[in-house]
């Protein structure tokens, strides 16, 4: 066996071995959502006619209570298919623009189907792959899931500012891509707390500063979104060019948006370039904790942005 073989093959194996050995799958949030086919549309042409995702349909007849949303975690959420998290996202507000360290979490799209003699789903593009080639492809997007998570820890938002920049793991790998590593800004993260237990280290770099404010959600234009905007961010203070410009407009130009499934926590959608990438999720534990009690007992949403609250219900 040549070099590039044997190398090839170790990475096959390293990849599959990755998707065998990975934590257990989540348990999905039991939650309503809309059937994946329609049966008022059932066309005898065509029996396999699959539910075409119209939120102000699925939030009417399938509305999501506060206390379905007190059983999302930004664990379970994972476990979903794409389109139940898309139904999640579509009957959500924005809520409260938020203030202070979110951790995060990002995870791709997974599609309907079960990986073989596991519990989880597979990813939308193992889906479509199928085969030997489909958990190929699964092993690769765990693999980037790992990294991305390893690497992006979360967000620290200055409402105040109307700005955010992301939470970076101080790697040493990445100080060749930094401009003047010395004196990038960093967060502190607690010695004690909840937020303590998610970090190695005991601060972050703060890179990829972004804008925010209220707009048009890309996935469901019938409410507004909190956005996430990279593309005009070389003026705010800290930006510089490496690695910063990688997501705005003369990079990846990336585009988030958030909602709030429950005080402090958000389910977000990243773009590059208007295309959908992967989502993610930002959690705070104290607010979590401080606010959930209040919320789960019906009290009232602070809206920052647009909720076209004439077309919200809420199931009790």
């Amino acid at each position: 066996m040549t070099g590039s073989r044997r190398n090839t093959g170790c990475t096959v194996f390293a990849l599959l071995l990755l998707a065998t050995c990975t934590a257990a799958a989540q348990t999905a949030p039991q939650i309503p959502f809309a059937l994946p086919e329609d049966t008022a549309l059932k066309d005898p042409d065509n029996p396999l006619k699959k539910f075409r995702i119209d939120f102000a349909r699925v939030e009417h007849e399938v509305p999501l209570s506060r206390a379905d949303r007190m059983k999302i975690t930004p664990e379970n959420i994972e476990a979903l298919s794409q389109e139940e998290v898309d139904q999640v996202y579509g009957r959500l507000t924005a809520g409260p623009i938020p203030d202070g360290p979110f951790f995060g979490d990002l995870f791709f799209a997974k599609g309907d189907s079960v990986v073989p003699g596991t519990m989880r789903l597979q990813t939308r593009l193992g889906e479509i792959l199928g085969g030997f080639e489909g958990r190929l492809a699964d092993a690769k997007v765990e693999l980037l899931e790992k990294i991305g998570g390893d690497l992006w820890k979360g967000k620290v938002f200055d409402r105040k500012e109307l700005v955010l920049r992301n939470m970076i793991a101080r790697n040493p790998l990445l100080l060749p891509f930094i401009d003047d590593p010395r004196t990038v800004k960093t967060h502190e993260i607690p010695t004690t707390g909840p937020l303590r237990r998610r970090f190695p280290t005991n601060d972050v770099w703060l890179l990829f500063p972004a804008k925010l404010y209220c707009g048009q959600s890309l996935l469901d234009a019938r409410r507004e979104s909190v956005i996430v905007d990279y593309h005009f961010s070389d003026d705010i203070d800290g930006y510089r060019a490496r690695p910063d410009s990688l997501a705005g407009r003369g990079g990846l130009r990336i585009r988030d948006e958030i909602r709030m499934v429950r005080p402090g926590f958000y389910l977000g959608r990243a773009y590059a370039n208007r295309m959908f990438l992967l989502n993610f999720t930002l959690f705070n534990p104290e607010i979590a904790e401080r606010d959930g009690a209040a919320f789960a007992a019906g009290g009232a949403i602070a809206e920052d942005c647009w909720p076209a609250a004439e077309q919200v219900r809420a199931a009790r």
